[in-house]
């Protein structure tokens, strides 16, 4: 379990590339439309997260220090790296991966690709402001695979399945349900300045490391002259 909650982010890459295979030698002749639209979904919040924690990396701290305005132990505080492990791994693959089961029930692949969508203006517009920046970890794979594989998948329902097309707003409640339970909830239930599970070294600083190292020293100075 150490090891898995150590290097998830890589073994979500690993599984990325599986996927990639086989739906590209078997998945896309032997399963639904929906369904296959569903699992790029799904592979597109698996390099999200290979995109935020191992290449650029540096999402736990840009998230706690910069985006969360924490300053004394950014390390492991507000995200740390047990609540990380069970939000990204236990959680958002159950939210991800039932759905694919169930493609009969769009509402409920319509919150699975929306929870993607919604990473947009997280990424693209709160983080970029906090951070300064035009880019920030995350940012590639929301505009590039989250994001049309939801217009796709809207735009099939739409088009193909027009019956079933008014469950797409369902999708909508759903998809923060979705967030809130695999990712808020936990943060707030795990939150903890004192907590054992820091971020290592390694998955602290990515992007911009050089800026958010300057900045981390700065905030502490100050708060330091304030005390």
């Amino acid at each position: 379990m150490k090891f898995w909650r150590q290097h998830w982010y890589y073994i979500g890459g690993i599984i990325f590339v599986l996927l990639a295979f086989v739906m590209g030698l078997w998945g896309s002749e032997h399963m639904s439309k929906i369904q296959v639209i569903l699992v790029f979904s799904w592979m597109g919040m698996l390099m999200h997260q290979f995109e935020e924690y191992a290449l650029p990396g540096g999402f736990p701290i840009i998230s706690n220090m910069v985006a969360m305005g924490e300053t004394e132990r950014p390390e492991r505080y507000p995200l740390n790296a047990q609540q990380c492990f069970l939000s990204n791994v236990i959680l958002c693959y159950l939210v991800y991966i039932i759905p694919i089961f169930f493609p009969h029930l769009i509402w409920l692949g319509a919150s699975q690709v929306l929870a993607g969508i919604w990473q947009l203006p997280a990424h693209g517009i709160f983080m970029n402001l906090r951070l300064k920046s035009k880019y920030n970890p995350g940012l590639a794979s929301t505009i590039f695979l989250q994001t049309p594989v939801a217009i796709y998948y809207i735009w099939y329902v739409c088009t193909y399945m027009p019956n079933e097309a008014g469950q797409l707003w369902w999708g909508i409640p759903g998809s923060f349900l979705m967030l809130f339970l695999a990712f808020m909830l936990p943060i707030l239930l795990m939150k903890n300045k004192n907590s054992p599970y820091p971020f290592e070294e390694r998955e602290l600083y990515g992007y911009k490391k050089e800026y958010v190292k300057a900045l981390w020293e700065e905030r502490k100075v100050a708060k330091a002259k304030q005390s």
